[in-house]
Order: C-alpha cells, then sequence, then structure tokens
C-alpha cells in the first residue's frame, strides 16, 4: 500500500458510544463507497488519539485495501494508505 495522507470528506455514523463507522468519502472528486471493515485499532500517534480502519471496497472494478484514519480530538479523517 502506498501513503496518501491526505484529508477527506466522509459519511460516517456513530454508534450510542460514540464509535464511528465509515460510510462512504470524496477521494480526488469520486466517492468511494466503504463496502467492508476488516481490522479496526485504537492507536495514539504523535499524542493524539487516532482510530485506524482497514477496509476494502471494489474501485474501478478492482478490490483494493486502503486505511483511513479518524483523529477523535479533532473529528478529522484523513485517507492514510491505499
Amino acid at each position: 500500500m502506498k501513503i496518501i495522507a491526505k484529508p477527506v470528506e466522509m459519511v460516517a455514523w456513530f454508534d450510542q458510544a460514540g464509535k464511528p463507522h465509515p460510510v462512504r468519502f470524496r477521494h480526488e472528486g469520486s466517492v468511494v463507497q466503504v463496502q467492508r471493515v476488516v481490522h479496526t485499532v485504537e492507536e495514539k500517534i504523535a499524542g493524539k488519539r487516532m482510530i485506524i480502519f482497514r477496509c476494502q471496497s471494489e474501485i474501478d472494478g478492482i478490490l483494493k485495501v486502503f486505511e483511513l484514519n479518524y483523529e477523535v480530538q479533532a473529528c478529522k479523517w484523513m485517507l492514510w494508505k491505499m
């Protein structure tokens, strides 16, 4: 996977405990549906609490794996790897 590290516009829902669940995001003008969340882990990176989602979706007919990072304090989403 290649490191992208770009902020994205995200549509997500949150459960009653406040945990986010990504639905879709916009990357380079196209909308990508998050078809499956493979793995979720919570880490502290540079002193910031992050939730890292490893997901997979079919993009342009190819099944791709990518990582989305959610910064809890700032409520920001980032496409980290693709």
